[in-house]
């Protein structure tokens, strides 16, 4: 409120200089512009009569010193200030009237709503104390009720107890001479159980020990050198494996010439497919490659006798690890099982 007074009162002020400063400026216009006036009239004296009337008027006009200009317009801001410091109070002093009036009839409202709160309230609490007392004797009757059916059937539950308990004991006497029974039986057979299980665990072991016989057997077999003492033999099937890898490379070599031979052949000349020539030479030339390849297994099985030559393994066969006869050993070359097992193959 007192900042929207003191804006409000400023403004007379501004309007009262403004109005003294405007006529500050007319009194200088008019004191600026009567010389001009007197000038020119000197002038139009000389070509034509001047009015003397209309200079009579002009002299007339009263020329203000600058200490009375300053004087008034300090006058004139001393009232224009009292003037707003008047209305300010006056409006402020009705601003607080009202707004005691205002607070006045706020707290007569509040007072008033105090009143009708307090008096809810104390209905309230009246209606809520009876309401409590309502619900306290119904509980209490409901409790009374309920201890009485929880009583009622508690005997009964204690009879049906009895009668269940004297029906249990004649039921549990009838299952512990059955269970009696069933154990008895349980332990006839776990007797027989354990002696056969006694009877087959002996089996078992016996089982156990012929096996590791036959696998120490075996073991043995399948680290033998059946003709390791008989240097002479394994150095005579040395010089016969020898011959012959150096045979079977001279085949796999002219088999390879062949077969080559027949591709540059089949490239320079041409064929006519109606005879049926380029099938056969591709077939003739297949059979060749398939033939070095089957050489070249030999050789790899050859170089293999010769190392096991070397350790004194050679002449064992591979699937039932005993010795090869040596007519076998001298026919075939080389040869790494025995007659009967290559007959089962």
């Amino acid at each position: 409120m007192p900042s929207s007074a003191k804006t409000t009162k400023k403004a007379p002020t501004k309007k009262v200089v403004a109005k003294k400063n405007v006529s500050k400026a007319s009194a200088k216009k008019v004191v600026k512009k009567a010389p001009a006036k007197k000038a020119a009239g000197k002038k139009v004296a000389k070509k034509a009569p001047v009015k003397k009337s209309s200079i009579k008027k002009v002299a007339k006009k009263p020329v203000l010193s600058p200490g009375q200009k300053a004087a008034a317009a300090k006058k004139a801001k001393t009232l224009a200030t009292e003037k707003a410091r008047r209305d300010r109070d006056a409006k402020a002093k009705a601003a607080e009237t009202k707004a005691l009036a205002r607070q006045k009839s706020l707290d007569a409202a509040r007072a008033k709503k105090e009143r009708e709160a307090n008096a809810r309230t104390l209905a309230k609490e009246k209606a809520a104390l009876a309401k409590a007392k309502a619900l306290a004797n119904a509980k209490a009757k409901k409790e009374r009720d309920a201890k009485a059916k929880v009583a009622a059937k508690e005997r009964e539950v204690a009879r049906k107890a009895r009668e269940k308990a004297a029906v249990e004991a004649k039921k549990q006497r009838e299952i512990d001479a059955k269970r009696k029974a069933i154990e008895a039986e349980k332990l006839r057979k776990l007797r027989e159980i354990e002696r056969r299980d006694a009877e087959e665990h002996k089996r078992q072991e016996r089982r156990e020990a012929e096996e590791r016989k036959r696998l120490e057997a075996l073991e043995r077999k399948m680290h033998s050198k059946p003709y390791a003492e008989d240097t002479a033999f394994l150095e005579e099937l040395r010089q016969l494996l020898m011959e012959t890898r150096v045979a079977t490379t001279a085949q796999i070599a002219v088999s390879e010439s062949e077969a080559n031979e027949m591709l540059v052949d089949r490239e320079r000349l041409e064929y006519d497919d109606e005879d049926g020539s380029s099938v056969a030479s591709d077939i003739q030339r297949d059979q060749l490659k398939d033939f070095a390849s089957a050489l070249r297994l030999k050789v790899d099985e050859i170089d293999v006798a010769l190392s096991r030559i070397d350790d004194g393994s050679y002449g064992r066969c591979d699937e039932c690890y005993e010795a090869i006869s040596q007519p076998r050993l001298r026919a075939q070359l080389p040869v790494f099982t025995c007659v009967s097992c290559r007959a089962s193959v």
